[in-house]
């Protein structure tokens, strides 16, 4: 899991392949370039990646194909997992593909096949471990896998779908019935989605990038991609809200206008304004002011910046917030009532800090030293909130 709340969600209402899933990590943002740096860490040959833009029903995504000399062996389990321990891989990336190699030989040995892998499978499942690594190793959740019909022909015969092997993967992942006579999941794509995805209910996500991998046939009944959300989850017991954000940068700012335009902003409903130095065009210093605000009030606080600056122009848009939960506290010191901010993440009180209008007027009060009456009140704070009492 990786620590920036990261995540990738599966859309595979036509199914998912190895080839497919690599389309949608390309689509969704791991350079070509990049993938192919690290397939070319494997001690392989003879081989080719190439990407190209195409349509399924009118919607466009990434399709890789991956060009392999018919004549190559295939290669068995022990073989591969030799080849990726002894490989430069990252550690990251090689672990995960043995994970899914690992799968793969698990299930096809239980239903009595025997594991061999063609040149463009090892790519394809190699590729989709750098692939993540590429997008920074994102938390990936899928809906459910679409439950097919019909047979395929393989070297075992003609078998009914899902093949064998696939469905020895997906045991006790959730499915959905598609009522299409297609192979619409294959053993890799299988594969991967048990090792990579957690299936079930989905945390609060907020979609910033959509990618498709594109199949490599036509599906009458529907566009054959697999749909991915690249974006963001919140952290457990994390609050979540929508701010906007409303900037203008500054090369002509008198500092006198700049610091009673902030007080202003506060003193109209803004949630936070600050300034932050620049180098702007033509070698120029200049300021950025940002504005924090509850979205319906952006629209006045936007005018009133331009009003109060010299700016001839703003920004504005809006974006998700995560936070920690908070309450106001009164609180009886030996100098008089002092407020509190209680900061919370979930029912657990994590720290306690002196609202400081509150101490100011205490220290006016008693003409004691501010930092003093910030000590007396985290230490009345530390005895009320932190040893059980109310």
């Amino acid at each position: 899991m990786n620590p920036h709340g990261t995540a990738l969600l599966l859309d595979p209402f036509s199914g998912i392949s190895g080839d497919m899933f690599l389309g949608l990590l390309i689509d969704l943002g791991a350079g070509i370039e990049a993938l192919h740096g690290e397939l070319a860490k494997l001690p392989l040959s003879g081989w080719t990646l190439e990407t190209r833009r195409e349509k399924r029903g009118g919607i466009e995504g990434s399709r890789v194909l991956i060009g392999a000399p018919h004549e190559q062996a295939h290669r068995h389990w022990s073989e591969i997992r030799a080849m990726l321990e002894r490989s430069p891989l990252d550690e990251a990336v090689r672990d995960l593909a043995l994970r899914i190699f690992q799968r793969l030989a698990q299930a096809e040995a239980r239903v009595h096949f025997h594991e061999v892998w063609a040149l463009d499978s090892i790519l394809d499942i190699v590729g989709a471990a750098a692939g993540l690594k590429l997008l920074g190793r994102p938390r990936i959740f899928s809906r459910p896998l679409p439950l097919f019909s019909g047979t395929v022909s393989c070297a075992h015969g003609a078998l009914p779908l899902p093949a064998p092997a696939t469905l020895e993967l997906i045991k006790g992942l959730p499915l959905v019935d598609s009522g299409l006579r297609w192979e619409l999941v294959t053993p890799t794509g299988a594969a991967i989605a048990a090792e990579v995805a957690a299936f079930g209910p989905l945390p609060e996500f907020i979609p910033e990038r959509i990618g498709y991998g594109v199949g490599s046939r036509d599906i009458p009944e529907q566009p054959n991609l697999l749909r991915g959300m690249l974006g963001s989850v919140a952290p457990p017991n994390l609050e979540t809200d929508r701010i906007a954000v409303i900037e203008t940068d500054l090369d002509d700012a008198n500092p006198e206008w700049l610091g009673f335009a902030m007080e202003r902003l506060l003193q109209a409903g803004a949630l936070d304004v600050s300034c932050s130095p620049l180098l702007m065009k033509k070698g120029r210093p200049g300021t950025r002011v940002t504005v924090l605000a509850e979205p319906h009030q952006a629209p006045r606080l936007g005018r009133l910046l331009l009003l109060e600056s010299s700016a001839i122009g703003v920004r504005c848009h809006e974006t998700h917030r995560w936070k920690l939960g908070r309450q106001l506290r009164r609180l009886v010191t030996p100098l008089g009532e002092a407020y509190v901010k209680l900061i919370y993440e979930g029912e657990k009180l994590l720290r306690v800090t002196p609202e400081f209008e509150s101490c100011r007027s205490l220290a006016d009060q008693s003409e004691t030293p501010l930092p003093e009456v910030y000590r007396l009140v985290e230490r009345e704070a530390a005895r009320n909130f932190f040893e059980g009492k109310p």
